[in-house]
């Protein structure tokens, strides 16, 4: 990963996550992330599913070919994204528990089979319980023709989080 393009200190450093491994556990541990676009001055947020390569450091995500979020994204392919784990609000504080992993990234379409095959295996791996029936089924060569299948290459990754204590 390369530093973010400005780098941002935050006000309450107290609330950031110091190690990649904290960042990577809430990767891990949650189904859904949001990702956050813009053309022309206007802002269009999107929740996806999606699994993590660890090994590229980048998010896979499937979609359609057609509709707003792709309009967006072809006009300017540059995103920024959350992983959320909300563990409650803490009532009579006014305030939250939560771990959040914040990242910057670049989206690009995978063209070849083989390529759609490793994501969508990284995604079944991640969402899955019992991965291989669902590769079994899903991961045939008719289906992978007509899967649009994004990358987010992340280039900058912090996290921020907040009263620990609270168990998920």
């Amino acid at each position: 990963m390369q530093p973010s393009p400005t780098p941002y200190h935050p006000r309450r450093a107290e609330k950031a996550m110091q190690e990649k491994a904290e960042m990577l556990n809430v990767i891990a541990s949650q189904r859904v992330m949001t990702i956050a676009m813009c053309r022309d001055s206007e802002p269009y947020l999107v929740p996806l599913n999606y699994g993590f390569d660890y090994s590229e450091c980048c998010f896979y995500f499937h979609c359609a070919r057609k509709g707003k979020k792709m309009d967006f994204l072809k006009e300017n392919p540059v995103v920024w994204g959350q992983v959320l784990e909300d563990r409650g609000y803490r009532t009579g504080q006014c305030d939250h528990a939560f771990r959040c992993v914040m990242f910057h990234g670049r989206v690009a379409f995978l063209e070849t089979e083989d390529e759609k095959r490793h994501a969508l295996e990284v995604m079944i791996d991640h969402c899955e319980p019992d991965p291989e029936p669902v590769k079994s089924h899903l991961l045939v060569k008719g289906r992978l023709d007509k899967v649009f299948v994004g990358r987010i290459r992340v280039d900058a990754m912090s996290g921020k989080q907040a009263h620990l204590d609270k168990q998920p």
